[in-house]
């Protein structure tokens, strides 16, 4: 938890303007946070703070590169960032989530760690598949007739309709005669 201290920042002593702030991250920092995927890695986030009598814009650009395992061979490989996202606190009674971009605090607040934005803004630009660069280039094998699924709702047979109707029952034969005959 000491490691993540160093992403507090005081802003009840803050005047009303912009400030600016520069973050260094390293493999302890994202092994203070309980997860599997992040291990490793070296991020740069420069923090662009604008404070407001009723509210705090928080500008987050974030750069460097973090250790992922690619999901075909399980080497891992680094991976670059490249983040810019936006977050606004705004001042008010209680603190909660107002939507994924805007944030209410108490007004008295003294401080608010950025750490954990940080870490959810590099998690949520992660790849759904992760590929080792040097698999970019290969074309993706192609699987075999047997080990492909194919759903459909059409007929695969070509079957004619007639062979396609179930055999009447004998004891029905007769009356279907007599239904066709118009008797």
């Amino acid at each position: 938890m000491k490691e993540l201290n160093k992403y507090d920042i005081d802003i009840l002593k803050l005047s009303d303007k912009q400030h600016v702030y520069t973050f260094e991250s390293g493999d302890s920092f994202f092994e203070s946070f309980e997860q599997s995927l992040l291990k490793k890695g070296n991020v740069l986030t420069r923090l662009l703070l604008d404070k407001g009598a009723t509210m705090l814009r928080l500008s987050f650009h974030i750069t460097g590169w973090i250790e992922l395992i690619c999901d075909r061979t399980l080497e891992p490989f680094e991976h670059s960032l490249e983040i810019t996202q936006q977050l606004i606190l705004k001042f008010g009674d209680e603190n909660k989530e107002l939507t994924d971009e805007i944030e209410m605090i108490v007004r008295d607040t003294p401080r608010i760690n950025i750490a954990q934005y940080i870490f959810e803004f590099i998690s949520l630009s992660l790849p759904m598949k992760k590929l080792h660069p040097k698999l970019s280039n290969q074309p993706i094998a192609q699987e075999t007739e047997e080990g492909v699924l194919i759903y459909s709702s059409e007929k695969t047979d070509d079957k004619s309709q007639e062979e396609e109707e179930p055999a009447i029952d004998p004891r029905w034969q007769a009356l279907q005669k007599l239904k066709n005959e118009g008797i």
